[in-house]
């Protein structure tokens, strides 16, 4: 308990907020995580779209006679 009352002290008000990534930057290390998880999911489902587009492109609309691809 000696070192929690000391780091208390050594940090003040501070103590108990999370860190951030820089000093001048106010996103916290949990935000920045967070942001990096949604952002690859988002870019895995705009590649998922994309596939799914160029298949219905190339294949399904010539196959059923609503366009030709040259």
């Amino acid at each position: 308990m000696g070192e929690a009352k000391r780091r208390k002290a050594a940090l003040g008000e501070n103590y108990g907020k999370e860190a951030q990534i820089l000093p001048w930057l106010p996103i916290t290390k949990s935000q920045a995580q967070q942001f990096s998880k949604w952002s690859n999911r988002g870019a895995w489902l705009g590649i998922g779209f994309l596939v799914i587009w160029w298949v219905t492109v190339r294949f399904i609309g010539p196959a059923f006679g609503w366009w030709q691809v040259t």
